[in-house]
């Protein structure tokens, strides 16, 4: 019994959760053994009570480094240093929160016998909060995400490669956090590419073995631009994948109208403007939507004038055309959009004749 006492101590002081589980059991089992049926159930129910997220508050979190270069190979962000304001579409509210409530129930599903690992795979467009989401499931769990760095993680010799993730798994093992790799293609590709190296494919061999082995107690997040790219065998490693999509027409009035709320805008959502601007972002991703209508709000505050639907088709239209137009396209761009010929002078700092001109109109 005192070996149990020795062996939970010791996983509590070196944060390995697993460990203290495993000899809470044996201590329990002797216990009822011995006939001390209250405290094994006591000590049963905590097991089966607990998150399984260990405490991290005290810890010094020092990132890992590259051996040659002495370059971090990740970044490590605190719960309490994440500031997001998201809007969460339904399509990704509902698996973001399951997978959320997964974790949070790890030691439930596993004392009713049932394996399972704590993985999500991120996969879409870029810009479209992939990065976001896996902050916000940090801030949410209440715990560190370490956030892998590709630029320094991967060497020019693949064997430093290798090294440095074998590395980079051994840290967020040690530690409670959340292991994230971002851009995950750029060492999971498939190993059936004819392009690829026989060493690279011994470096995703690598990267497999070590997935499989942080996710025995790990919490695992990537993400890829790319997803086709992926070997089919990282596929099989996620507990849970979620298409993270461009934002729809419903969701685009809902970004653009809950920018609103938060600067204090005056703008009407009723204004038929307002649909025709939801139509001109369609298509575009959600990072590109607020670049946009930042990119408006600024001005505003520059020129010391009010928030207006002209300024926001304004950048609209130069970030769709790579800031390359004419003032004469712009002109027919905003009488398009409905904005009035006036306010198009006023707006321009030019003469309701040149806009005329500009309009073929008398």
């Amino acid at each position: 019994m005192y070996t149990e006492l020795i062996k939970i101590i010791e996983g509590g002081l070196n944060h390995n959760p697993k460990k203290v589980v495993s000899y809470s059991k044996h201590l329990a089992k002797k216990l009822r053994e011995d006939g001390a049926d209250k405290l094994a159930d006591k000590i049963m129910k905590t097991i089966e009570g607990s998150t399984g997220i260990p405490v991290y508050k005290d810890q010094l979190f020092d990132a890992p480094v590259d051996n040659d270069t002495r370059l971090n190979i990740a970044d490590i962000i605190l719960p309490q240093d994440i500031k997001l304001d998201i809007l969460l579409s339904e399509s990704i509210q509902n698996p973001v929160n399951n997978f959320i409530s997964l974790v949070n129930s790890k030691n439930e599903i596993e004392s009713k016998g049932l394996e399972m690992n704590l993985s999500l795979l991120l996969y879409g467009p870029p810009g479209c909060g992939k990065t976001t989401l896996a902050k916000h499931i940090a801030k949410e769990l209440d715990i560190p995400i370490v956030i892998a760095r590709f630029d320094s993680l991967i060497s020019s010799l693949l064997g430093n490669t290798a090294k440095n993730i074998r590395k980079l798994f051994d840290y967020a093992k040690s530690k409670p956090c959340i292991l994230f790799l971002d851009e995950f293609d750029a060492i999971a590709k498939a190993r059936d590419d004819n392009h690829e190296t026989g060493e690279l494919k011994r470096v995703i061999n690598s990267l497999l073995q070590n997935i499989d082995d942080f996710l025995e107690t790990g919490i695992l997040i990537a993400a890829t631009n790319h997803e086709q790219l992926l070997d089919s065998a990282i596929w099989r490693r996620f507990e849970k994948v979620i298409n993270v999509n461009k934002p729809n027409s419903d969701e685009i009035k809902n970004l653009i109208g809950s920018y609103f709320n938060k600067v204090d805008s005056k703008l009407d959502i009723e204004d038929k403007k307002f649909d025709m601007l939801s139509s001109y972002l369609n298509d575009f991703s959600h990072s590109e939507i607020i670049k946009i209508i930042n990119s408006a709000f600024y001005n505003s505050i520059i020129k010391n004038k009010e928030f207006e639907y002209d300024e926001i088709f304004s950048e609209y239209f130069k970030y769709k055309h790579n800031n390359r137009f004419t003032p004469e396209e712009m002109i027919r761009f905003l009488n398009e959009s409905h904005i009035p010929q006036k306010q198009i002078a006023s707006y321009l700092d030019i003469s309701i004749r040149q806009v005329r001109n500009a309009l073929n109109v008398e």
